[in-house]
């Protein structure tokens, strides 16, 4: 297959221009992709500090309220991604815990079924943006 010169330009533009997205600026009171080690419980998901309702059966979570400092917090909207030993699972900040330890999270039920049993109530987690 052949590409003229013009399109393999675009192509290298354009391929520039996502990684240059994906570096985004580190976030001022957490930094990107380091890793935190602590402990995920789950809530009754409802109307969120971030301003929006979720739902139990949405992959979400809520930080500790030292990271997410006031409403209008910068970790609104993030995807973190947190593992356990029974599994990994992809969760949107929509939410503060103000019970939670810095490295501990909230998320749904749905997101905790993936990590382990609701019936454990807490398990060790890794997590990182």
């Amino acid at each position: 297959m052949k590409f003229s010169f013009s399109t393999v330009l675009f192509m290298f533009a354009a391929a520039a221009c996502l990684m240059t997205a994906q570096a985004a600026p580190a976030i001022s009171n957490l930094q990107a992709r380091s890793s935190r080690y602590g402990d995920a419980t789950y809530y009754a998901v409802g109307l969120g500090s971030c301003g929006e309702t979720n739902y139990d059966d949405e992959m979400v979570a809520a930080l500790s309220s030292s990271l997410m400092g006031g409403s209008n917090s910068d970790l609104c909207g993030k995807y973190i991604t947190v593992e356990s030993d029974s599994g990994s699972v992809t969760v949107r900040v929509v939410d503060s815990c103000p019970a939670c330890s810095e490295d501990d999270i909230d998320i749904s039920a749905a997101a905790f079924e993936e990590l382990g049993n609701l019936s454990s109530g807490r398990i060790p987690i890794t997590w990182s943006l």
